[in-house]
């Protein structure tokens, strides 16, 4: 199981509260400092992953008074003696809980920085771009992936998810703001190199990025949710092979490239892929964020999650059953 360190410093006069939070909640061990000048301790406290969320929780309603006080979360990479020796019985049964979920803040931190749109989003945009252009055009596999693994497009869509799950209107706004721009840009480079074209060039990579299927829709659905999990778990180094099992880039500058080239129907049949990957990535995300109990500390705020929820997972299950709809139509 993994662990974290809780680290608190507050005024000292609270140190004996901190303390039985902590043992509250499943505190494997715990440590303080001296007061300092400014007459605050900093109180650290070992848990595991499982229990994070809620002693971080349990603090801020406890300090939520005070003044001048601050958390901080740090991810352990080992202990010495192991947790397993030195507390066996304990580690035992946390050993029986399914992996848990890094904190909501640490999420926030992490999801927060696909949905902004700066000079590195937008270059990364850009190259990924030209890249997947010339892979989809040369139908070279590995120049894809390549393009796949820099495209920026899956951070905005799952901060999307994550907004709705908190309520948060001005994550939803910033990733509905990073997506346009991004799809946008992607779009008009794609049409531009299509309208450069003499004749159309549809190779075998860029012809499959006109076929949707219900195979799609389930890959779409399964990388998605692997994709928040991957984020959930701590486990960020997965999220990688996720954005190559569920790319939004080549289908969107095959729409781009079919536009430009004025091969309407293809451009329809990418069309169709890229927001079925869109939908599906959505709905998965925001499946797995109520599954795993991703919403906000305070009741009020909590009131209006569920509002936004209802809203989103409505929304996208429309989208989802015309796009199964159009599937089937195009089909027959």
């Amino acid at each position: 199981m993994p662990l974290r360190i809780v680290e608190i410093a507050a005024s000292g006069d609270n140190t004996n509260q901190i303390q039985e939070l902590a043992e509250k909640n499943g505190c494997l061990d715990s440590w303080h400092s001296a007061k300092n000048k400014d007459g605050r301790r900093t109180v650290k406290i070992l848990v595991n992953l499982n229990d994070q969320q809620k002693l971080t929780d349990d603090l801020q309603r406890a300090m939520s008074k005070e003044k001048d006080w601050r958390i901080v979360v740090q991810p352990v990479e080992a202990t010495i003696p192991r947790q397993e020796d030195s507390n066996g019985a304990k580690n035992n049964s946390a050993s029986k809980i399914v992996r848990g979920t890094i904190t909501r803040e640490e999420l926030y931190n992490e999801i927060r920085k696909g949905a902004q749109v700066d000079f590195n989003f937008l270059l990364l945009v850009t190259l990924s771009a030209i890249v997947c252009g010339i892979g989809l055009i040369n139908s070279n596999v590995a120049v894809i992936i390549g393009a796949m693994v820099i495209a920026p497009l899956l951070g905005p869509n799952l901060a999307l998810a994550f907004g709705a799950a908190l309520g948060d209107k001005t994550l939803i706004a910033d990733s509905i703001k990073s997506n346009i721009t991004g799809l946008g840009m992607t779009l008009i480079m794609a049409s531009l190199t299509g309208l450069l074209i003499n004749a159309p060039v549809l190779g075998t990579e860029l012809m499959d990025r006109t076929i949707v299927g219900y195979d799609s829709i389930a890959l779409a659905l399964a990388a998605g949710a692997a994709a928040v999990l991957s984020m959930t778990t701590g486990l960020s180094s997965t999220l990688v092979g996720v954005m190559v099992a569920v790319a939004l880039m080549p289908p969107a500058v095959t729409l781009g490239l079919m536009l430009g080239m004025g091969e309407w129907n293809h451009a329809y049949g990418a069309g169709l892929l890229l927001t079925a990957n869109i939908v599906c990535i959505s709905i998965a995300a925001q499946a797995i964020f109520l599954l795993k109990g991703i919403k906000p500390r305070t009741w009020y705020m909590r009131k209006k999650s569920k509002q936004s929820v209802k809203l989103n997972v409505a929304f996208w299950v429309v989208l989802l059953l015309a796009i199964i709809a159009l599937i089937s139509f195009r089909a027959a």
